[in-house]
């Protein structure tokens, strides 16, 4: 089954029809119910202290109301309009509006406590359009989220990377907008269960985090995770020597820190060819 945002951009596949089956489902409910929950639970809030949330694609209301059943206020935005005309018409609690997160967020400076995003980020890195840059849109929507924040709260969010390339990417993009945090992986062995939770802090933080859950069978580690700056996936080019192996493979490490599409390394990389007569 291809995955969601190869069929079209969200606002088209999104439509009316297909808006109204996502919400109806029961099964969809459950999931979004669990890991919304999940993703309050790494965001580590006071407890019994309401807290003022950005919901990042709401969709139809679906996170957020786990959000009020948690005591939170919280405010959404989604770029299909089809799935807010449902989340009206379920008179959900939270106020919400049509925003792009490609196109930047225009909140004052220090208005949320935290955000929450659900299945959202991957989208960000598809070119839907001929004006549509993926790192471009990834840099404009971290940048304005990080200003959105009070310093020191947390944003998490649940996404589904399709390759490293496009993770690195993504954490990449959030580093230089000036967040801290990293990636917390859930079930890392099953292929079913597993889930990606990317926990950022607007700043630095030393509070604690849950530990991912399904380790106990593991024998990797599954997560990546520290209060510090995550470094940036680029690797350095000092100390390589110019067309040995060593730069062959710094150039496309290189390449693929920028999400290029780059042949996988093998015993025969940058091997001496015979001279041809």
């Amino acid at each position: 089954m291809s995955r969601p945002e190869h069929q079209g951009p969200p606002e088209m596949v999104y439509n009316e029809i297909e808006a109204s089956k996502y919400t109806s489902s029961t099964r969809i409910a459950e999931i979004q119910a669990e890991m919304s929950l999940r993703a309050l639970e790494l965001m580590n809030l006071p407890e019994g202290m309401p807290a003022f949330l950005l919901d990042i694609g709401c969709g139809s209301g679906l996170s957020g109301e786990i959000l009020d059943e948690e005591g939170h206020f919280w405010v959404g935005f989604d770029v299909s309009p089809s799935m807010l005309d449902i989340a009206v018409q379920r008179e959900v609690e939270g106020d919400l509006f049509l925003q792009d997160a490609g196109e930047g967020l225009s909140f004052r400076p220090g208005t949320f406590d935290g955000a929450i995003s659900i299945s959202v980020l991957q989208w960000l890195c598809n070119a839907d359009k001929r004006s549509h840059s993926p790192h471009k849109r990834l840099a404009k929507f971290f940048t304005t989220l990080f200003m959105a924040l009070k310093r020191g709260a947390r944003a998490v969010f649940q996404f589904y990377p399709e390759n490293d390339d496009q993770l690195q990417m993504i954490m990449g993009a959030a580093m230089k907008s000036g967040f801290t945090g990293g990636l917390v992986i859930d079930y890392p062995n099953s292929k079913k269960a597993r889930k990606h939770y990317l926990c950022l802090f607007a700043g630095q933080s030393d509070e604690p985090i849950p530990q991912p859950l399904g380790l106990e069978d593991c024998r990797e580690e599954g997560a990546i995770f520290s209060s510090k700056r995550m470094r940036n996936p680029k690797k350095s080019k000092v100390g390589v020597s110019t067309k040995g192996k060593s730069w062959v493979i710094a150039k496309k490490e290189a390449s693929r820190a920028k999400g290029l599409k780059v042949a996988n390394d093998s015993k025969y990389t940058a091997r001496k060819r015979r001279p041809r007569f």
